[in-house]
């Protein structure tokens, strides 16, 4: 047997035969391995393979992915598109707690073919759909509560917006953004955010978006106690509304506004100021109501039911809260739920 110094000695002989220092033998070496009970790396002190591994700088890889992204065509944004608006029709049906996991793989693929595509005639049409996707995919984040969710998707929106080079798109997240500040308690910040929103449209905005953000200020004045402006509001929001029973903006498709809806958005705002025509213009808003719109009759029912508070007519609004409930619980809408309960407590 070797002593203890012998093996030292062994150790540095061979530590200086695998560093190129000394040649000897793989015979040698087959023996000093049996002798010591080691592996070669063990006998030369190494803890790293003697040749390294090819490194890998990422390029390939990197220019894969602008290449496919090069490849997206207009029909391909189209299929995005057709997705956000499966979702949108899905969320106003059914409700926005079971699309999370779907909307959020879209947003995902959707930022990832941004990020990808290089030059501005490929970029501007993927930016526009994740805008539109964006932006609902903050409503419904507000609507299941994630608040923090919800800012940072508008704030995506208002990138994508602009990237896209589309004006309505930034108006339109915008807008919708001063509602999180409305629901956190800063009406009067609202305010300025919603009248800001349609300064960023400028003169590019379709006839229904215009009158879209002047219902949206309307409710948000309401709510920050500026009976007057509110009252201004829905009188522009009126005179901007195209004539017809159509719903839909073709130039921006997550706009639905008609007289029934506008109907409904001025009782909203009538209500919250007090005023005694809330009641019969909700009522006429309930008898028009489309009834794919499931979670807007949540609100529509909160509508009433505050109408109804500040008549004294607690019966009626005990109903309607009632109502409220079961589609808010039927949807999972915790922003409803909890208008629900800030009612009830009026009661």
């Amino acid at each position: 047997m070797l002593d203890v110094a012998s093996t030292a000695s062994l150790r540095v002989y061979v530590s200086e035969w695998e560093n190129g220092r000394r040649t000897i033998s793989s015979r040698y070496a087959k023996i000093l391995r049996a002798l010591l009970g080691v592996t070669d790396d063990e006998l030369g002190d190494r803890t790293e393979p003697l040749v390294p591994s090819p490194m890998t700088d990422g390029y390939d890889d990197l220019l894969g992915r602008i290449d496919a992204a090069r490849s997206i065509s207009l029909t391909m944004v189209n299929t995005f598109m057709d997705q956000t608006e499966l979702l949108r029709t899905m969320d106003r049906q059914m409700g926005a707690a079971s699309l999370v996991d779907q909307m959020t793989a879209h947003l995902a693929t959707l930022e990832d073919a941004l990020t990808f595509a290089v030059l501005p005639e490929t970029r501007r049409p993927v930016a526009r759909a994740l805008a539109g996707a964006a932006t609902l995919a903050a409503w419904q984040a507000l609507d299941v509560g994630a608040v923090d969710r919800a800012w940072r998707h508008y704030e995506l929106g208002k990138r994508a917006a602009q990237e896209a080079e589309e004006p309505m798109y930034l108006a339109h997240a915008t807008a919708e953004q001063a509602y999180v500040l409305c629901d956190a308690g800063r009406a009067p910040m609202a305010v300025q955010l919603i009248r800001d929103a349609q300064r960023l449209g400028g003169k590019s905005m379709s006839p229904r978006l215009i009158a879209w953000l002047y219902a949206a200020e309307a409710e948000i004045c309401a709510r920050a106690g500026l009976p007057d402006d509110c009252q201004r509001a829905l009188e522009s929001a009126m005179q901007s509304l195209p004539a017809g029973g159509e719903a839909r903006d073709p130039d921006m498709l997550s706009i639905f506004l008609n007289e029934g809806h506008l109907a409904r958005w001025r009782g909203n705002a009538l209500a919250l100021i007090g005023d005694d025509e809330a009641v019969s213009s909700l009522y006429t808003a309930l008898d028009n109501a489309d009834p794919t719109f499931i979670r807007a009759s949540a609100g529509l029912r909160c509508d009433l039911a505050q109408a109804h508070i500040a008549r004294g007519e607690y019966d009626q609004a005990h109903e309607h809260l009632r109502q409220a409930r079961l589609i808010a619980n039927r949807t999972g809408s915790v922003r409803q739920r909890r208008r629900v309960e800030q009612l009830m407590q009026r009661l």
